[in-house]
């Protein structure tokens, strides 16, 4: 990916407040993601589609406290929001392909691109962390060094994949597991995946914004 050959020459940290609503609703959505795997796994899909409106309103609401309150946002919450979602999304769908409502094939690309991204965001940490480099500094969330951006086209990945959730959720509430429709959605859903991915090769180093005096 091009943002893992960006050239830094001088790093600083940013010293910020972790410990913003937006940052403990990231957790809380982090928080719920293993609940709703158990759910699904159980094949309690009424519950399971209650847990994940909880969590798709946590979702709402740090962005919307974000971008309306200087005083809430933080470099950490624009790597800890997304990251919520990715977790969330890779539980959520590992659990309904065990309980066959999304196809294995689907579920492989969409984790394959998740890890790909953490994988990239963890070296971009690493890259941006000024000298010594420390687990201590590395892991400390007081310490900000770089503010990351998505791309437009993985938003609406991020929205895409999360309505294909809530359809295959409620398919067997609702009896329409077999629906054409539910099947166009997961080649939507493919596409958009797919999109994305390419979207952080192509614009790689405008995804990444280094904290700098």
């Amino acid at each position: 990916m091009p943002i893992l050959y960006l050239n830094f020459v001088v790093f600083v940290f940013q010293y910020e407040n972790p410990w913003t609503i937006p940052n403990m609703l990231s957790m809380t959505r982090i928080g719920l993601a293993p609940v709703l795997g158990y759910l699904i796994i159980e094949e309690d899909f009424n519950i399971a589609l209650g847990v994940f409106a909880l969590a798709g309103l946590t979702d709402l609401l740090d962005g919307f406290i974000a971008r309306n309150w200087a005083n809430q946002k933080s470099a950490l919450g624009s790597a800890l929001d997304p990251l919520a979602d990715k977790i969330l999304i890779s539980i959520l769908y590992v659990s309904l392909t065990y309980a066959d409502l999304i196809p294995v094939p689907l579920t492989y690309m969409i984790i394959s691109r998740d890890v790909m991204l953490i994988a990239a965001v963890f070296y971009v940490r690493y890259r941006t962390l000024p000298t010594p480099r420390t687990l201590a500094k590395y892991f400390n969330p007081c310490y900000a060094t770089a503010r990351l951006k998505p791309t437009f086209i993985s938003k609406v990945n991020t929205a895409v994949q999360l309505i294909l959730v809530a359809a295959s959720l409620a398919a067997p509430v609702f009896n329409y597991a077999d629906s054409i429709y539910l099947q166009i959605l997961w080649c939507f859903t493919a596409f958009t995946t797919a999109a994305s991915a390419y979207s952080y090769y192509h614009y790689g180093r405008k995804t990444v914004q280094v904290i700098k005096d």
